[in-house]
């Protein structure tokens, strides 16, 4: 799978720092089950084996590296059947509510295929797998599998037991919960590819203090974000305009190229978020979740727009590389809200250097609704 192939030294580097993490477990709980905040262990995954962290996107995936997509895991290894939560459908319910279990399980497998492929697209890799720290007493083990796509074609055994839907596609097992609208895969985590032993601190505090006191610690201001915003993929009530926007190639006028596209950067954000791109027609540089980069400045009257130079280059990425969609055809809400996005976080890191994620449904809506509240 991945962990396998990685070298001696970055596997080492792994165990270690989970190690580490695993033996401050004091600090959070009495148990002798080594605790592991799973965003703790997508940085150790991602510096220990220099892949790609994804996790600032809101997709299936946390991280890549090559042409693998990873997602990561950490749950209880309990009687190595676990059951876990792989999607959230919750801003997709009108897609599927009030439809029987067939067409329900019908629909969510849609939907979780289709987000499995737009994090695959944008991240540009070729396959997937789940890469798990299973945790018991004193204990992780490392287990992975591949992140396969619901088999619909094949889904029997389909039951449903008050608020939970269950089914089979020949190779996992799933349930959906209705009333939280989640997926769950149950995990048979029987095949580890690496175990070590967690020596939990018994006083983890003191040991933090002496490391401090002897300047072992040291503080990497690089790359820190410094501010953040979110930008609508779409227009006034929830429309992508049939001639702006990410369908600026379709304006009317003058002949266009199919990837001419823009990113509409609404008053209000320029109002509650003063100074945080350069000034209009200032280049700067935007990194994608892929780890390529654009060349990229704020346009049109009121900068009102973010563009790519090439211009063309912003909309081949989104348009093709990301959304799939052919020359020609045009972007609808419906097609976002089928993947679960429908808004992007830019992330600030100083004048010169932004990076993009596409973030989950009413993410814009929810950043307006913060700012309003508090001013």
């Amino acid at each position: 799978m991945f962990y396998s192939m990685q070298t001696k030294e970055e596997q080492k580097k792994y165990i270690e720092s989970l190690k580490i993490v695993g033996g401050l477990s004091n600090l959070f709980s009495d148990s002798t089950t080594p605790y592991l905040y799973y965003r703790i262990a997508e940085k150790i995954f991602c510096q220990s084996f220099l892949a790609k962290d994804l996790s600032r996107g809101d997709i299936s995936l946390d991280a890549s590296k090559a042409n693998l997509g990873i997602g990561l895991k950490t749950f209880l290894k309990n009687n190595n059947k676990s059951l876990q939560k792989v999607a959230e459908f919750n801003k997709s319910r009108e897609l599927y509510k009030e439809k029987d279990e067939y067409d329900t399980i019908y629909n969510i497998s849609k939907l979780r295929n289709e987000r499995i492929k737009f994090a695959e697209n944008l991240s540009q890799v070729e396959q997937s797998i789940y890469h798990c720290v299973v945790r018991t007493s004193n204990k992780f083990y490392l287990f992975e599998e591949s992140m396969n796509y619901i088999d619909i074609a094949n889904i029997t055994d389909v039951k449903k037991k008050k608020n939970t839907i269950w089914f089979n596609d020949g190779v996992s097992e799933y349930n959906f919960n209705l009333s939280k609208s989640t997926l769950l895969k149950r995990f048979y985590t029987n095949n580890f590819v690496d175990e070590f032993e967690i020596k939990i601190l018994e006083n983890p505090l003191e040991e933090i203090a002496k490391c401090l006191e002897s300047k072992q610690i040291l503080q990497d201001t690089s790359h820190k974000i410094i501010d953040t915003i979110y930008l609508p993929l779409y227009g006034k009530n929830h429309i992508v305009s049939p001639k702006s926007g990410l369908n600026q190639w379709n304006a009317s006028g003058r002949q266009r190229d199919y990837n001419e596209v823009y990113i509409p950067i609404p008053a209000k954000v320029h109002k509650y978020s003063k100074s945080f791109f350069p000034n209009r027609d200032v280049q700067f540089t935007l990194h994608l979740p892929n780890g390529s980069h654009l060349n990229t400045k704020v346009c049109q009257d009121n900068s009102k727009a973010l563009m790519s130079n090439p211009n063309k280059e912003l909309g081949e990425w989104i348009l093709r590389d990301v959304l799939n969609l052919k020359e020609g055809e045009l972007l609808t809400y419906n097609k976002l809200e089928k993947i679960g996005i429908d808004s992007v976080r830019i992330d600030k890191i100083d004048n010169q250097n932004y990076k993009i994620n596409f973030v989950v449904l009413d993410s814009y809506e929810e950043y307006l609704n913060y700012y309003e509240n508090i001013i």
